[in-house]
């Protein structure tokens, strides 16, 4: 039967998706068409929306729009320029300073916004035409820039963590934000180190240094933001509260930041921020929904196990069985946004890597990281696209200077892969 559902659901999913049907709506549409090769059209009917509004009932959920909230009000405006200048201050006198500093600035603002698309425009439109005046390459400001915005995928708080944990069956959320944030902290490393290579061998200069008086101006004007981060992740960790009271935290923190002290928003912009996470949220659960439906399709049709048997027919060795998952993850990840891969790609590949004996914390970083270079990789990689807009740059022209960036992501990524002690070490230190 997995033959011929899979064949069913490919199809009906590819012809929605060449129509332009939204993603949620041709997801349910072909797990739908799956599931009534099996059963009738009423009993279809009624286990698929079932299953979807079981999806939806989970109070670990309450934690996404709380988070989504947090990071609306934090991209409010000046807290950017501030992250920028504490940046500056920290990686300002390694080679190449400036390209330092946004890689530096994507990294605290990517997850302190939880949005990689937010900090690439948010630093990267401050930065890039900054290097240019500096006589920077062009082309390789925005690669920096493109090749770190992802980060903000991996350093918590963010959502994909919770997503994945919901779809995984209750990994914990805490685990998947500690190994996360080293998986994060290491492609920021990553990125500085092939920046400041290529900068040297550039000549890029160093940033002059700061007088100790001006470093901590700088470093108390951003400190309120950072200890976002550490407010969250602190309290997880140490089991002072649980991912969504941390993330009520979050909110309550970010609206004393920018209402308060900061002064960056105002109450009166409150009903359009309210607006824009409820928009978002509705669109992260209507996918989460539908690949509730999806997911039931295939298990009742026996999909995943079809895979597994294929895959781990292929090799029952686990470095070749992660290899040919990172392998499909990569190439998922060019056409396909985290969020719905995360959805659809979970359940079918999961058992399997459980079969190999790959700890579910490992796998969520590994989908992460798999799917975050995805979002800077074209044919439609959005990362990829809002960075060469931000930079003014052709697309060929930032694609050229990527080349580097992405040999030594998919090193990283090989690294996380198989050296699970890398990520894991942290999350069974703290007992996650």
């Amino acid at each position: 039967m997995a033959g011929p559902a899979s064949l069913i659901l490919l199809s009906v999913f590819g012809f929605l998706a060449f129509l332009g049907i939204p993603l949620a709506v041709a997801i349910t549409f072909a797990g739908l068409a799956a599931v009534m090769l099996v059963v009738p059209l009423d009993m279809a009917l009624f286990t698929s929306a079932q299953k979807m509004m079981a999806s939806l009932d989970s109070f670990s959920l309450l934690a996404v729009p709380f988070f989504i909230l947090s990071g609306v009000i934090m991209n409010s405006g000046g807290i950017a320029v501030r992250l920028v200048n504490f940046a500056k201050l920290v990686a300002g006198r390694i080679p190449g300073a400036l390209a330092q500093t946004n890689i530096a600035g994507n990294m605290l603002f990517g997850c302190i916004s939880g949005s990689a698309i937010a900090a690439s425009t948010s630093i990267g439109g401050v930065m890039v035409p900054m290097q240019a005046r500096e006589g920077y390459d062009r082309g390789f400001a925005a690669a920096v820039n493109i090749a770190s915005a992802p980060t903000g995928m991996l350093i918590p708080p963010t959502t994909a963590f919770i997503i994945y944990s919901l779809v995984s069956g209750g990994t914990s959320i805490a685990a998947l934000f500690v190994a996360g944030g080293v998986a994060g902290t290491l492609w920021g490393l990553g990125m500085m180190s092939i920046t400041a290579v290529i900068a040297r061998r550039r000549g890029y200069p160093l940033a002059p240094r700061v007088p100790l008086s001006e470093a901590l101006r700088i470093t108390l004007d951003a400190l309120p933001s950072l200890l976002l981060v550490v407010l969250v992740i602190g309290g997880i960790t140490f089991g002072i509260f649980t991912a969504v009271e941390a993330s009520g935290i979050a909110v309550l923190y970010t609206m004393l930041l920018a209402f308060v002290i900061h002064r960056t928003a105002s109450i009166s912009q409150l009903p359009r921020f309210l607006l824009e996470t409820a928009q978002m949220t509705g669109a992260i659960m209507l996918l989460l929904a539908a690949s509730a439906a999806l997911s039931f399709a295939m298990s009742f049709t026996g999909i995943p196990a079809a895979v597994s048997a294929l895959i781990l027919g292929i090799s029952d060795n686990p470095i070749v069985v992660l290899l040919v998952i990172n392998l499909v993850l990569l190439l998922v990840g060019c056409f396909m946004d985290i969020g719905p891969a995360i959805l659809i790609f979970t359940p079918i590949l999961l058992p399997i890597a459980k079969a190999v004996g790959v700890d579910p914390v490992q796998f969520g970083v590994i989908l992460v990281f798999n799917l975050a270079i995805g979002t800077i990789t074209p044919p439609v990689g959005t990362g990829l696209f809002v960075g060469v807009s931000v930079a003014r740059v052709k697309l060929e022209q930032a694609i050229r200077a990527l080349w580097p960036f992405y040999l030594l992501l998919v090193a990283l990524l090989l690294v996380v892969t198989y050296v699970p002690a890398l990520t894991l070490a942290l999350p069974r230190a703290f007992g996650l």
